[in-house]
């Protein structure tokens, strides 16, 4: 076995990371994960290191990155398909959440205070393409 590693993807923070590696890892490949516990300490430095890496040996890089390729960067319905968006009929949706009223703006505002999970949140898709935003139907 080569103890030649390459990285195959970067993200912003670690739980993105982890999930990537568990599907990377359930199809056989072994997966090495960098600077995930500096940025879990602090995620505000995670740009200036250039994020968690996944690192795999250099004899898997093919076999993972077909796996990379095979998941989706957009939005998927319930049943694992595409999603449309209803005004330009784009594939690539987005979800996020956001600021909508004032009971959220102070959900927001009491997490960001007192370090807790948000307990109230509203979510939307929102087109790439059109820039429209929309509920799921």
């Amino acid at each position: 076995m080569s103890e030649t590693f390459i990285t195959v993807a970067k993200f912003t923070y670690s739980s993105e990371a982890t999930i990537v590696k568990g599907r990377l890892e359930s199809e056989g490949i072994p997966v090495f994960m960098t600077d995930h516990v500096t940025i879990d300490t602090d995620p505000l430095v995670s740009n200036a290191i250039g994020g968690v890496k996944l690192k795999v040996y250099a004899t898997d890089e093919e076999k993972a990155r077909e796996v990379l390729s095979s998941i989706h960067e957009f939005s998927l319905d319930d049943q694992g398909k595409e999603m449309h968006c209803p005004y330009c009929d784009s594939t690539e949706i987005d979800y996020f959440t956001h600021i909508h009223s004032f009971r959220s703006l102070m959900a927001f505002l009491f997490g960001f205070l007192f370090g807790v999970l948000p307990f109230y949140n509203k979510y939307d898709y929102r087109c790439r393409n059109c820039k429209e935003k929309f509920l799921k139907e």
